[in-house]
């Protein structure tokens, strides 16, 4: 019985086959169909190839939403150098709740020697190409967050001895700020509390003597998470007037990246610049410093690695594969039949037509003759 049962279901099993068996004695082959299958199968490899190359390929998703923390801490990290000497400078953030944030809470003012030596020059012309190429190819900046590329700005050591007395100051740090629009700001003279607004105690230095030639070496928002080149890391810029304004107005952006290697809270921000030089007299008001003025965006992005699943990858698989058959399949009919049609005109074209037969009296006999046998 058990047998029985299972012939029946083999049977069965066989007559459900939808791929017919044709007998290797009904197939022909042919020179024509044996390099069309060649070509099929070496496309067939070489799709293949670059498909899985894709599958192995990741891409960074963006989604926006609205970012709905406004009760942490802004973290604001700083490295500036300034062309002034650091008992002339001071720096420190006012936001729009008036609330100020001084820089004895978290920044380290260092004398330093303003110009690069050789080897720090090539490190900023360098980080400076890289800023270049970020502004030129945007999916760069996907690259650097897949590699979790260690982007820290910060200035080598001098490798020389310097002979000459330090002659600006080095700003560096972090502080905490609240997620509100702020100004962070590096002016003459020391910030001081007062209770009716900001004021800055400058010493009694001369107006000519203001130079507020600056680099910036790194400034960024939030967490140091490495695949992440800010805009101004290598920024550097060289007041020719005295009383010189340089301000950026600063786009802040919440962002939280994923990645295989890294999963951060963090910040992106777009930055605008603009300087002046400050006449009164011209009617161009203001005061003589470093101003960043940042703004913060309502929207959080959420940067996330993704990679194709194996079941995707499988349907593009077999999509390349019947497709090549099915389609070289149709080409190599269509080819064929083509072919048969201009030999069969030629063969056609070689058979000429019979000649006419003359008669003497100038007629002519288009039918041809036909024979008898007369019999007497």
């Amino acid at each position: 019985m058990r047998r029985l049962n299972r012939k029946k279901t083999l049977s069965l099993v066989k007559e459900l086959d939808a791929f017919p068996k044709v007998p290797e004695s009904y197939v022909e082959t042919s020179a024509s169909g044996g390099t069309v299958s060649l070509i099929a199968f070496t496309t067939m490899a070489l799709l293949t190839i670059m498909e899985f190359s894709v599958y192995q390929d990741t891409w960074m998703k963006y989604e926006y939403e609205v970012d709905k923390d406004f009760s942490s801490k802004l973290r604001i990290n700083i490295d500036i150098t300034v062309a002034m000497k650091c008992q002339y400078v001071g720096a420190d953030v006012l936001d729009l709740a008036e609330t100020m944030v001084a820089s004895a809470n978290g920044l380290v003012y260092e004398p330093v020697i303003f110009d690069l030596s050789p080897q720090q020059k090539e490190w900023q012309r360098m980080l400076q190409l890289i800023q270049s190429r970020l502004q030129e190819e945007h999916s760069l900046q996907d690259v650097l967050f897949k590699s979790a590329f260690k982007s820290s700005t910060a200035l080598p050591p001098r490798e020389d001895d310097p002979s000459q007395p330090p002659d600006a100051c080095r700003i560096h740090g972090h502080l905490y700020v609240n997620k509100v629009a702020g100004n962070f700001h590096i002016t003459v003279g020391k910030a001081i509390p007062h209770p009716r607004g900001h004021a800055h105690l400058a010493a009694l230095v001369n107006h000519d003597s203001y130079n507020f030639s600056h680099r910036i070496d790194h400034l960024s928002f939030g967490e140091l998470v490495p695949g992440i080149v800010n805009p101004l890391d290598g920024t550097e810029k060289i007041a020719v007037d005295h009383n010189r304004m340089f301000q950026y107005f600063i786009t802040v952006v919440p962002t939280k990246l994923h990645t295989y290697k890294i999963s951060a809270d963090t910040h992106q921000f777009s930055v605008t610049e603009r300087e002046r030089v400050v006449n009164h007299a011209a009617g161009s008001h203001g005061v003589s410093g470093i101003f960043m003025k940042y703004d913060l965006s309502s929207l959080m992005v959420t940067v996330t690695e993704e990679h194709m699943p194996f079941w995707q990858f499988f349907v593009r698989l077999c999509g390349i594969v019947g497709g090549i058959f099915s389609t070289t399949g149709m080409l190599h009919g269509i080819g064929k039949f083509i072919v048969e049609i201009i030999y069969c005109r030629f063969r056609l074209g070689s058979h000429k037509p019979v000649s006419s037969v003359p008669f003497e009296d100038g007629h002519t006999n288009n039918h041809l003759p036909l024979l008898e046998n007369n019999t007497h």
